[in-house]
């Protein structure tokens, strides 16, 4: 009898316990929930500040001539005079191919020649007392004409066996011997000029409109302290479309006894500096998968915008579209933000 008033006051004390947590949640339930407090955020104040570019590029140096010698026609080398890495005058000879068979046939109508010459005295005799037909005397005179045209065809091609410096510069590694059966193939050695040299680069398409015909640039060169200087004389016609950027070539000014051709340099060009520039924290900056944006505070709340960049330094970046001189863009707990969460500005700086 015990047992069984034990067990139903125990179904009692389960059934109220029930009872009373099912009125708790339907408390709870009905309670109005609090919003969210606005997120601590700090902020930068945007201003206009002066500034101004400094960019560094590669470059080479060139030639304003170069070229590798090859020989006209082929033949067994009979004479080499190329002294590597010394530098040669115009029109030096460098190197002579045999041309034996061509002086015996110019000899051979040197003398053919001289007779026809003889004979052409004869016939002018003849022909002024008429004693050949003009046909005849125009013969003659036809003939003496193919042989001065054969003779200057074969000392045209002596004349090719030659190979000869084209223009004043520095040889470089001899890459034949002596002897050699060489072709219009063979490269005999290179040459290039030392009076005259370049700096070829490549610069950006945003800033090709700030470099023209006449802008000097400097540029140093690897473990050398000096700085060069050259003035641009000459750029590509277009914009490369593989890189958006434009082939520029520049002469150096001034002596370059150091400098020799395929030197690799650094260019330095600073540009005007821009005074309506609006720089802000580079953490600021949100990247997307187009494009780029940045949160400005607005009554209260957070408002997403999107943005051009441009020139950055260690900390900062330039905003060239997208903000105005005054607007308070957030620069710290960006990844709590969507677009209209309610903020609060714990602390704002600027860069005046």
């Amino acid at each position: 009898m015990i047992y069984k008033y034990r067990s139903f006051v125990l179904i009692i004390m389960i059934i109220s316990f029930t009872a009373c947590s099912s009125d708790k949640g339907k408390i709870t339930a009905n309670t109005p929930v609090a919003p969210p407090p606005p997120t601590p955020v700090e902020a930068f104040v945007t201003n206009l500040s002066s500034i101004g570019e400094k960019i560094e590029l590669p470059g080479t140096v060139i030639s304003g001539n170069s070229t590798e010698l090859h020989p006209e026609i082929s033949g067994r080398l009979t004479y080499l005079n190329i002294r590597e890495g010394q530098n040669v005058s115009k029109g030096t000879l460098l190197a002579k191919i045999y041309d034996g068979d061509l002086q015996a046939k110019l000899n051979k109508l040197k003398v053919q020649l001289k007779v026809q010459e003889e004979k052409v005295k004869r016939y002018d005799e003849l022909y002024k007392v008429n004693g050949v037909s003009t046909q005849e005397y125009d013969l003659i005179k036809l003939e003496t004409s193919n042989l001065l045209a054969d003779i200057r065809l074969v000392q045209s091609d002596i004349i090719r066996t030659e190979i000869r410096a084209p223009f004043a510069g520095r040889l470089g590694l001899k890459m034949v011997s002596d002897g050699a059966y060489v072709s219009p193939q063979t490269t005999l050695t290179t040459i290039r000029s030392t009076g005259d040299l370049q700096v070829e680069f490549t610069l950006p398409e945003k800033f090709s409109a700030d470099l023209g015909i006449g802008s000097t640039v400097n540029f140093n060169i690897e473990r050398n302290p000096k700085t060069y200087s050259a003035k641009i004389f000459a750029r590509e016609s277009g914009i490369s479309e593989s890189d958006r950027s434009l082939k520029l070539r520049a002469k150096i000014i001034g002596k370059t006894d150091e400098i020799i051709p395929g030197n690799f340099v650094k260019i330095n060009i600073s540009f005007a500096p821009d005074s309506q520039a609006i720089m802000i924290p580079s953490q600021a900056i949100i990247p997307l998968a187009k494009g780029k944006q940045v949160a400005l505070s607005k009554n209260g709340k957070a408002e997403f915008i999107n943005v051009e960049t441009g020139i950055r330094t260690e900390k900062m970046v330039q905003v060239t579209e997208g903000l105005s001189a005054g607007d308070t863009v957030i620069t710290t707990g960006l990844m709590k933000l969507k677009d209209g969460s309610k903020i609060k500005v714990s602390k704002t700086i600027s860069n005046n």
